[in-house]
């Protein structure tokens, strides 16, 4: 069974980062500034959004994953949408570059 709210991710073909379709078509870091779709018509247009930021090359790999929404608050479903949004796992200490030896 689908969910009924979903929210179109993708990442940032710049330097990329895990980013939201919004309502302005801009593509935010705040998950809870993303546009949410709760039917499957408003799904596909998030997916035709998409494909055109994509071709525009702004993002990469863009998918639709499934959110609950309470009140304005607003939180993946999924262990992997989990771990996106809450950002980089290992790393984040290292420098900026670390020499290879």
């Amino acid at each position: 069974m689908k969910e009924k709210n979903q929210v179109m991710t993708a990442n940032r073909l710049g330097d990329g980062a895990v980013v939201y379709l919004a309502e302005d078509d801009d593509w935010v870091l705040s998950l809870d500034a993303a546009e949410i779709a709760e039917s499957e018509e408003e799904a596909i247009r998030l997916e035709e959004r998409a494909g055109l930021a994509m071709k525009q090359q702004k993002v990469v790999g863009p998918y639709l994953f499934a959110v609950s929404v309470t009140g304005e608050y607003v939180a993946p479903i999924s262990q992997r949408e989990i771990i996106r949004a809450a950002g980089p796992t290992v790393g984040t200490d290292l420098p900026e570059t670390t020499p290879l030896r």
